[in-house]
């Protein structure tokens, strides 16, 4: 008998109830398992109770109510009505779905809609075009009549089967001469287009995924929140989003000098290629690339690369008073002969010819052409970026360099090592500041910055973006003070104005309100900058308890005394006041606190002043800081003598010192001035002016907007590539790469060795010309004929000239060149010394070559054609040998690093071995007979005669090289 349900006991019931939910749940997952594996449809879903997997990939926008021409005009014609009715800025950047605070992520999905951020410029020059602009140069013209000239009285006299040698072979050489001419100013071309494509290459910072990071200008896109600063470039198009006190200069635009407002209410357009020269914001880009307005002016502008250096010019000078000469020479050849130019109208014309191809030493040009170009390669290796060709010889004939300290001589690497609070030192295990001092010290340095701190992670370190000293600041703050983030100290407060920092007035302040009690009881004033400028706008000061005590006159010594003690330690001072009012105010502040920055001096930058030192030139240190601070780095740097105080206190100036004095007390002092301590941009451009003046050839460096004017003014301007703004390389001749005072003293040395090297070859060339128009001439006027022929003479231009300028222009710069005077101004371009060995040599070859001229054939018993032979092949020989005599314009060892310029001896290998083909295997090309092995050795023995007439002629004394 079955008991009823209701009979069980309640434990018993528990249970049944139990077994029948799991029955029901154990069905119902059958169930749903079968239906789920007898899917057909592919496009369902598999379910569980547990987790829904559902396959969705994310939707990138598509920008399609986005009108990028209604963007680009809107910025381009600074249309606030477009503007307004897109909804205002805000509106915008919602448009384009970008958060203002965080930036952006979808990078390349914004390139594919809205295009890079490049421009399209116009092609840039083939090859065929040097080829044609080669065909222009006259003395090109006047070989080619000649040229003409020759084949056809050639082909009259011989007929067409022997007559078109003569005239077909200096067509021959001409066309060679063109070629290799058009190779190399082709290759240049190139090496600019390079180099403008580095430079044109800018960092951006942007702010991405809430990261501000640095990128590449080509990298920004439409959409990104671009941070601006004193002298950046504006990489894009764009609208203001938020900022203070932003001044831009639109000159390259729109060809206004003055100085652009840029605001959220009046004026919120930034321009594409324009320059900030006041204040910092955040802009949104609208427009990149060709859509802006400075990619449509640069779409029709090219980089010309055909720029003459003052060297070029004076040697353009020097070839076409040569050239003159020799055109006289030859009218006199043709004059001498004139009696007899019906029967020998064609040996007129050759001697005629052969006189202007050797006068016109067209390898000058050229030969400056290759070591500028080689040497600008070099220098890019050495960290130096050349801008305008012309400061690669300047740079050699420098005599005085005006250089910054931070980061040029010293490492730009900032760290807080030492805190006074009041006149006690905070440090050690004695670190206790009152809270509510701590929290005004928070807000100036929280508050009154262009830095910005990243945490990802908040086990993770900060990530700290800005200039090296506004790093060491927050970072002091973060780790010192607990200010584990700023944004919260800038969330409780609310900026009204902002003073940006300045070169002039070293300071900067904001007002700000406090976002809690009272509004108008928190408002304050936070200054911060150099520790004597804040000293003077305070009446009082904090100690570390946080009490207030009134600044007299004896507690204000005390103070500027901790200042100075600090200073003498080469410590970068920063102090920071406060006073609660609702205007930014300039007196009556309260001082925080003074933080001592260390900024250690490079390694190896003594080295590098002594080698300036030892080279002639002078060393000027100008620098914003105090001037026991200045005092102190420039006697670690070497710049002064520590031991000889009556000297330095000559030597040592601050700025407003110097600007005040009177012009003739400055063209007195200059010269001893050795340091400018608290200088302005002014007092820079100031001491270059006075320096010129005084005959001095000036290296300047710099990295702000404001040095421009000084770097423009000096004859070669150094701008620092890592913390040199835009404006300032802009204003520059070279870029150093790594902002080293060591690679200032590389770009003095590679400047002398242009200038040496040009110098080696001039004198080598004049040699070859002087020789070849001497032996040519005198031969013409006493016989008529000319023993060295057009063919030859092109022959040897082309192997001298091209492989010969190549050979001198890549040896490399020594330490022996810092060891030499400066060059100066007026220094002539042909020295003593180069004279000396030019017309020993040239007497040599010419003597030697006339008595072959004359004698040859019953010396060594020949025919006139191996006479000439013989005369072509000494000839060549001879300026092979003195090739090397070139290679030291003094030094008696002339081997002296010649193992370390492969090149040099695989050129003179070359040279030696086209030579024996021309005489050996191009018989009725060059005119000549094969030589015997006597005649080979009697060649090569006169041609190494030249090495010890050299040695002998350096032992004699010429004087100064004047």
């Amino acid at each position: 008998m079955v008991r009823p349900y209701a009979a069980y006991p309640m434990t018993c019931k528990k249970r049944w109830r139990m077994a029948l939910n799991a029955i029901s749940f154990v069905k119902t997952l059958h169930h749903l398992s079968n239906k789920a594996f007898h899917i057909n449809t592919p496009t369902q879903l598999l379910r569980s109770f547990s987790y829904l997997s559902i396959g969705v990939a994310p939707e990138e926008p598509s920008f399609n109510n986005v009108d990028p021409k209604l963007l680009s005009d809107m910025v381009r014609e600074k249309s606030s009505e477009s503007l307004t009715q897109l909804g205002g800025v805000k509106e915008l950047a919602k448009l384009l779905e970008t958060d203002v605070k965080r930036g952006i992520r979808d990078i390349d999905n914004r390139k594919r809609v809205f295009g890079e951020n490049t421009f399209t410029k116009p092609p840039s020059k083939g090859f065929l075009s040097f080829v044609l602009e080669s065909f222009k140069d006259p003395t090109i013209i006047i070989l080619l009549v000649c040229a003409v000239l020759s084949l056809g009285f050639g082909i009259k006299q011989h007929g067409w089967k022997d007559g078109w040698y003569d005239g077909g072979s200096i067509i021959l050489a001409v066309v060679l001469v063109i070629v290799v001419s058009s190779v190399s100013n082709f290759n240049q071309s190139r090496q600019f287009q390079k180099l403008s494509a580095k430079s044109d290459n800018i960092g951006v910072e942007v702010v991405r995924g809430g990261r501000r990071q640095r990128v590449s200008i080509f990298e920004v896109v439409v959409g990104d929140v671009a941070y601006l600063k004193i002298g950046d470039q504006v990489p894009a198009d764009g609208v203001f989003l938020e900022g203070h006190s932003l001044k831009v200069d639109e000159s390259s635009m729109t060809g206004e000098s003055d100085h652009v407002h840029v605001n959220g209410d009046t004026n919120p357009f930034l321009l594409s290629g324009t320059k900030v020269t006041d204040g910092f914001a955040h802009m949104l880009v609208t427009c990149v690339g060709m859509n802006t307005a400075w990619g449509a002016m640069m779409g029709s502008i090219t980089r010309e690369v055909n720029e003459e250096t003052p060297l070029q010019v004076r040697l353009n000078k020097l070839t076409s008073a040569i050239g003159k000469v020799g055109l006289f020479v030859a009218a006199i050849v043709l004059v001498t002969k004139s009696e007899d130019v019906m029967n020998a109208v064609v040996g007129i014309v050759a001697a005629a010819v052969t006189i202007v191809v050797v006068a016109i030493p067209e390898g000058l040009p050229l030969a400056v052409t290759l070591n500028l170009a080689y040497s600008m390669k070099k220098m890019m290796r050495d960290n130096a970026m050349v801008r305008r060709i012309s400061a690669c010889e300047t740079m050699g004939s420098a005599t005085t360099i005006c250089t910054d300290k931070t980061g040029t001589l010293t490492l730009n690497e900032m760290k807080v090592t030492e805190v006074w609070v009041g006149k006690k030192e905070i440090g050690g295990e004695d670190r206790y500041l009152a809270p509510s001092l701590v929290q005004l010290l928070k807000q100036g340095i929280g508050l009154n910055t262009t830095a910005s701190v990243y945490q990802p992670q908040q086990t993770s370190l900060p990530e700290i973006s800005g200039s090296p000293t506004e790093k060491a600041l927050l970072s002091w703050a973060v780790v010192d003070l607990g200010m584990d983030n700023i944004d919260e100290v800038k969330q409780n407060c609310e900026i009204i104005h902002v003073e940006t920092f300045n070169s002039a007035k070293k300071r900067s302040g904001i007002l700000m309100r406090e976002k809690r009690g009272n509004m108008n009881m928190n408002i304050h004033t936070h200054w911060k900058g150099a520790a004597e400028m804040i000293l003077a706008m305070c009446s009082n000061y904090y100690d570390h308890t946080g009490e207030v005590i009134v600044m007299d006159d004896g507690e204000r010594v005390q103070i500027e005394n901790i200042v100075k003690g600090m200073a003498t330690k080469s410590l970068r001072c920063i102090a920071f006041a406060q006073k609660s009012c609702e205007k930014l105010e300039e007196t009556g502040l309260t001082l925080l606190g003074i933080l001592g920055l260390k900024d250690p001096c490079r390694p190896g930058v003594e080295a590098a002043v002594d080698s300036c030192k030892n080279a002639g030139v002078k060393i000027k240190m100008i620098t914003g800081d105090n001037v026991h601070t200045a005092r102190a780095i420039a006697s670690e740097c070497g710049i002064l003598y520590p031991n000889n105080d009556e000297l330095d206190e000559e030597a040592v100036v601050e700025g407003f010192q110097f600007r005040n004095f009177s012009h003739e007390e400055r063209m007195d002092k200059i010269d001893r001035i050795r340091v400018m301590a608290r200088s302005s941009p002014f007092d820079k451009l100031l001491m270059v002016q006075c320096l010129k003046q005084k005959g001095h050839v000036v290296a300047v460096t710099g990295d702000g907007t404001n040095d421009a004017p000084a770097l423009k003014e000096a004859d070669i301007g150094l701008s620092m590539g890592i913390q040199g703004t835009e404006v300032a390389k802009e204003s520059s001749d070279i870029v150093i790469l790594d902002d080293n005072f060591s690679s200032v003293v590389t770009v003095l040395r590679w400047g002398r060795c242009v200038y040496t090297n040009i110098q080696k070859f001039i004198q080598f060339q004049l040699t070859v010309n002087v020789a070849a128009l001497v032996i040519n001439f005198v031969a013409a006027v006493s016989s008529g004929k000319v023993p060295l022929s057009a063919v030859q003479l092109l022959w040897v231009n082309l192997i001298m000239d091209t492989l010969g300028a190549l050979a001198l222009a890549t040896e490399e710069p020594t330490n022996d060149l810092l060891k030499m005077p400066p060059v100066g101004r007026v220094e002539p371009l042909i020295t003593r010394v180069m004279w000396r060995n030019l017309i020993s040599q040239a007497l040599y070859q010419v003597l030697v070559l006339l008595i072959l001229q004359f004698k040859g054939r019953s010396i060594f018993d020949v025919s006139e054609k191996v006479k000439n032979t013989l005369i072509f092949n000494a000839f060549v020989l001879c300026q092979v040998f003195n090739e090397f005599n070139a290679r030291k314009l003094e030094k008696k060892n002339i081997f002296e690093g010649l193992g370390k310029n492969k090149l040099f001896v695989a050129i003179v290998g070359l040279t030696v071995i086209l030579q024996l083909v021309m005489v050996e295997f191009l018989k009725k090309f060059a005119n000549t007979e094969r030589l015997t092995w006597e005649q080979w050795g009697v060649c090569v023995g006169i041609g190494a005669l030249s090495w010890p007439i050299g040695l002998l002629m350096k032992c004699i004394s010429v004087g100064p090289n004047k």
